[in-house]
């Protein structure tokens, strides 16, 4: 989509759109961006099935249909791309290292984030209210 944003959106980003109460949440914003074409969201088959894995989790109570609809908006509307292989970066926990090299496959990107502290600081690593503001128009810079 042409002005379309693109970012890597961590779970913990979909997970809490879809579990939040709060209509005005800023994941739920991230997500409905992405539902309505404003972020283009980037991906692989691992992060799929880790956006699967952990949405389905019993705790969460979601059901299945709004599961697989948000999955679906995501293959169909985002890029499916290769990792981008990265040295010389630290994360505390290794699963996190997808999210940061598929992003790094997208030079124009952002990766969409509540766990901030989990990726190397970097202007392109954002939380939710960061890529909102972008959104709008207030560019916190890549």
């Amino acid at each position: 989509m042409p002005g379309s944003v693109y970012a890597v959106i961590d779970t913990n980003v979909i997970v809490s759109a879809l579990i939040s109460s709060n209509p005005e949440s800023y994941p739920l914003s991230v997500l409905a961006h992405v539902y309505s074409g404003a972020i283009t969201p980037l991906f692989n088959d691992e992060i799929l099935k880790e956006y699967r894995d952990v949405l389905s989790r019993e705790k969460f109570h979601l059901a299945s249909a709004d599961i697989d609809e948000a999955l679906k908006v995501m293959e169909n509307y985002g890029l499916n791309l290769e990792r981008t292989k990265v040295e010389d970066e630290v994360f505390p926990d290794p699963k996190d290292i997808v999210f940061y090299e598929v992003k790094m496959s997208k030079e124009d990107a952002y990766l969409v984030t509540g766990n901030i502290k989990h990726f190397p600081k970097k202007p392109f690593v954002v939380t939710p209210k960061e890529m909102i503001e972008i959104l709008n128009g207030n560019s916190i810079g890549k």
